[in-house]
């Protein structure tokens, strides 16, 4: 996740229609990696049923997260190597095998592995579809598209359980996975005709043994709480053997990465109170959101007899909520400047809203369940963009992007721990009740083998039984992310207020989502530059521009001249053709400029002009009064202390004075112009 240094290329100008449909491949490969984070949920009491292995539920899960979560930063360093059309084309390959491999899958250990395998392709989809955003629209335009994805993000929360009950109820579980490879297929179809990259091979180095690393001292850690009390004893030699290769790899990570020249999570980073608080309280939210969708569908569908679809739109209010505080807790901090209050009262009402959530039962009716999600959503919508933000706002420019990244992989890696710990509890509480009911319940049920479906078929007084052990060893999932909500509530008090940099402001759904991204700090600072300067109209810049550079020169000339300088020499009827302006009028205006001074006849005789030296004077002024405001908006990172930076603001201030008008707003073009 470090952060590379190499400059953020300038795009190839394309056709609009051209980038539409790069754009729209793109979104479908975000749709489909963002969908199979939760597409399962509301499939795997089916799944369980179908393949056995209750107690390894939870890894359905938990091995797409951690695989997609670990492989992130490496694809985003490959891309910078290879070429990220190629690496693009690859992680879609790697996602549609593993996609049909899990849907041929014949027991639990095989759909556990080939969901890694799945997880693998997944984390490239994510993080090179926002980088190849960046290769082909203009830095001005980025912010827009990229908005999309996010908002893409948050659909699919809402989707994907409803879309997986759906397809289970009305074909099989195994269409869960099946679905898509045909998508799937169009988007590496579209990618492969239609994106066409310039590759230039940039300076990037894998953190290879740092990430191996990780991978096996987090994927050691969570196998041992998954499994310890439930597959192996808590004393036997598998469960002690994880842990101490667990903690032999972590320890072992932290001279590694004090080494590494771009390590996977910088050292210093830790230096950073708002990082690591974040970072904790992210870890948290990740715990409890993935344990609350993960167990929430089987509770419907066992406790309160759900189908696979009705139990996606019961989670409708909890997601729904988390949507809402999302977007609504980031619109209202860039107003205010203020996000401390939102992660604090957030945290709390997550913690009240779980204490709600283990107090349902058989007889809780749908409103109070659906009041219950509801309250659980606004908590964790609350804390989930702020954040982000929050150590967007505290890093150092040179670790924005990698301390981006961080986010995300704290947030995924809670979730891993909140999936396989909840199973563990789950699986241990529900072991523990139906053993208590003795030979009343069948052996196939007490393994997992019974569809939700079946449960209503089940002599009366076992079933109930049977349904109330479920219950109980649910609701104890649910209580105990109670307690582990109001330890966010502790460190969200510890969270320091600082001034919100103007960059913050440009945060959208993305970051509510916490979107993987590629970890460069370059394109996150000039993606935020450009959306803060796109929200001046065009006449409102001139204005500005000219009265910052002492220029005496009205609107409309400003525009003419940047335009001239744009294309000269250039004749009036070229330009008025080129923007669809009234020939006579352009004509008057550039020679007004020519009597000024700031024009001159261009040699060939066919009235073309072009800039005088007092003109060329003139709009270098004006581009350096552009530089000087976008300089203002970096809030304190220098760029006379870096190199990109410096050479970002030089491409961004040219293109704000003399960059061509996107086709919808050709009109507020003209407006200026004539």
């Amino acid at each position: 996740m470090a952060a590379a240094s190499a400059a953020v290329p300038t795009p190839v100008s394309r056709p609009h229609r051209e980038v539409l449909i790069v754009f729209g491949a793109l979104m479908l490969a975000v749709l489909l990696a963002a969908l199979d984070s939760t597409i399962v949920a509301t499939a795997l009491p089916t799944i369980t049923a179908d393949l056995g292995g209750l107690d390894q539920l939870s890894w359905v899960v938990t091995a797409y997260l951690l695989a997609s979560t670990i492989v992130t930063p490496i694809y985003g360093k490959l891309g910078d190597l290879y070429g990220r059309k190629r690496i693009f084309q690859a992680s879609i390959v790697i996602f549609l095998a593993g996609s049909a491999l899990c849907g041929l899958a014949q027991n639990m250990g095989e759909l556990i592995a080939f969901r890694g395998l799945q997880g693998v392709g997944g984390g490239g989809l994510l993080v090179l579809a926002q980088a190849i955003v960046g290769d082909v629209v203009s830095p001005r335009e980025r912010g827009k598209y990229q908005g999309v994805f996010g908002a893409v993000f948050g659909v699919s929360s809402v989707a994907g359980p409803l879309v997986g009950g759906f397809l289970v109820d009305n074909a099989s579980w195994r269409w869960v996975f099946y679905v898509n490879l045909p998508v799937g297929a169009i988007a590496l179809g579209v990618i492969a005709v239609a994106l066409n990259i310039p590759h230039k091979r940039r300076e990037a180095r894998i953190d290879v043994l740092g990430t191996m690393l990780l991978a096996l001292g987090t994927g050691c850690v969570v196998l041992l709480t998954s499994l310890g009390g439930t597959t192996y004893a808590w004393g036997s030699w598998q469960v002690i053997g994880l842990g101490v290769v667990g903690l032999i790899a972590l320890a072992c990570l932290v001279p590694v990465e004090r080494r590494a020249s771009e390590p996977v999570l910088p050292r210093s980073l830790f230096s950073n109170r708002t990082f690591s608080g974040a970072s904790a309280i992210g870890f948290i939210v990740g715990f409890a959101l993935f344990g609350a969708t993960t167990y929430l569908p089987l509770f419907l569908q066992v406790v309160n007899g759900a189908t696979p679809t009705e139990s996606g739109l019961e989670l409708l209010p909890l997601i729904l909520g988390l949507l809402t505080t999302s977007i609504g807790s980031g619109l209202a901090i860039t107003r205010t400047g203020i996000y401390k209050p939102f992660p604090i009262a957030g945290t709390l009402i997550m913690a009240g809203g779980f204490w709600l959530l283990s107090t349902m039962g058989p007889g809780t009716g749908e409103l109070t369940r659906s009041l219950d999600m509801l309250v659980v959503g606004i908590g964790i919508g609350m804390v989930m963009q702020v954040l982000v933000l929050a150590i967007q706002n505290s890093v150092e420019y040179r670790d924005l992007g990698v301390a981006t990244s961080g986010a995300t992989f704290f947030r995924s890696i809670g979730g891993c721990f909140g999936v396989a710990i909840f199973g563990a509890i789950f699986s241990n509480r529900l072991a523990s009740e139906l053993a208590k009911l003795g030979a009343a319940v069948p052996a196939a049920a007490k393994a997992g083998h019974v569809a939700p479906s079946a449960i209503g078929k089940l002599p009366g007084s076992v079933r109930e039984q049977f349904i109330s052990a479920y219950a109980d060893a649910l609701t104890t999932v649910f209580l105990v992310c109670a307690p582990i909500a109001l330890v966010g509530f502790g460190l969200a008090w510890l969270l320091p207020q600082l001034p919100l940099r103007h960059t913050v402001e440009t945060s959208g759904v993305g970051e509510a989502f916490a979107m993987p991204k590629h970890p460069e700090s370059l394109p996150e600072i000039e993606r935020a530059l450009s959306t803060l300067a796109g929200r001046d109209s065009r006449r409102r810049i001139y204005e500005e521009l000219a009265g910052r550079a002492g220029v005496d020169l009205d609107v409309k000339s400003a525009w003419v001249l940047a335009r001239t300088c744009e294309m000269e020499p250039v004749a009036p009827a070229s330009l008025a053709s080129h923007y669809s302006l009234d020939e006579g009028r352009v004509e008057a205006r550039m020679g007004s400029l020519a009597d000024d001074g700031l024009l001159e006849r261009a040699d060939g005789g066919d009235g073309a002009y072009m800039l005088s030296d007092d003109g060329r004077a003139i709009l270098d002024r004006l581009v350096a009064a552009r530089r000087e405001r976008l300089a203002e908006l970096l809030d304190g990172w220098s760029p006379e202390q870096h190199a990109e930076l410096a050479a970002m603001l030089d491409r961004l201030a040219a293109s704000a004075v003399a960059d061509h008008p996107a086709a919808g707003e050709r009109g507020r073009e003209r407006a200026v112009a004539v």
